[in-house]
């Protein structure tokens, strides 16, 4: 009776290798992005974006990884993303403005300014973050750990573990959300916190999944984009609150807040339709 030998994993079909091919351009996206922070308001939001992705990434990849190393990148790239998202709050409450506050004019003017001053806060922040070597230097400092593992992970089973995974996380913080008050926004938050982590798994996976999984991608977007709008009036009310001399007066301030107090009701009770709550 012959015994037939197991097929290894072809190289490109093995988790370390797959970590290179998804975190090479996201790195050189960052980098791009980085390098053209003078471009326009949207640059620094893309920066923001691809640095959150690759979290993302280094969680997806950590049961392969030093899981210390991992939580100090991922620390550092967190903070980089804080610096790029302080200005991006600024973006957002301009385009609300005009439909919130009495003074528009006014507001605009005084918000410009500080949207103005948050950027250069933002970009100077960023240089000294050292975020070009940084970058490169964690790429290399993965990927030589991930080459030189002695066991191969067939990507297959990896991606689904990790889909898996990301899975749990999201319904888990769909449970504490119900039962949270609608006055404890951070258990929401975290709801979009892991529907964006989802998202970008099956987005590193989708050449690996099962057809299913990523059509999963469009309910799950809509639930991003629900929970995003949630976040943006709560974000701007938290602005608004804390530099009030954007407005004209106090009365001008608190009518401004009071309507996104409304928005807020409005906007959590779309959210909460998407996860039952």
């Amino acid at each position: 009776m012959t015994t037939r030998s197991r097929k290894k994993p072809r190289p490109r079909d093995n988790a370390q290798t797959r970590f290179s091919t998804c975190s090479k351009p996201l790195v050189n996206e960052a980098l791009q992005h980085a390098a053209h922070l003078d471009a326009g308001a949207d640059t620094l939001h893309k920066l923001r974006v691809a640095l959150r992705r690759l979290r993302t990434l280094l969680w997806a990849w950590r049961p392969l990884l030093d899981g210390e190393a991992v939580k100090i990148e991922r620390a550092y790239l967190k903070r980089a993303g804080m610096a790029a998202g302080s200005a991006r709050d600024w973006d957002i409450a301009m385009t609300l403005v005009h439909e919130y506050a009495d003074d528009a004019a006014i507001v605009g003017e005084r918000m410009q300014a500080a949207r103005t001053e948050a950027r250069e806060r933002a970009r100077a922040t960023l240089a000294a973050t050292g975020l070009k070597s940084a970058l490169r230097e964690m790429l290399h400092a993965m990927n030589r750990e991930l080459n030189t593992a002695h066991r191969r992970v067939p990507v297959k089973r990896f991606a689904r573990e990790r889909l898996r995974a990301a899975q749990r996380a999201l319904k888990k913080r769909e449970r504490r959300a119900k039962r949270a008050k609608r006055s404890d926004y951070a258990a929401w938050h975290d709801v979009r916190k892991a529907a964006k982590k989802l998202r970008y798994v099956l987005e590193f996976f989708s050449a690996d999944l099962p057809r299913r999984e990523v059509k999963r991608l469009k309910p799950l977007k809509r639930l991003q984009n629900r929970f995003g709008a949630l976040n943006d009036a709560v974000s701007v009310a938290q602005l608004f609150d804390a530099h009030r001399e954007v407005f004209a007066d106090a009365a001008s301030a608190d009518a401004t807040l009071a309507a996104l107090a409304r928005t807020r009701k409005r906007r959590m009770r779309r959210a909460a339709k998407l996860i039952g709550a």
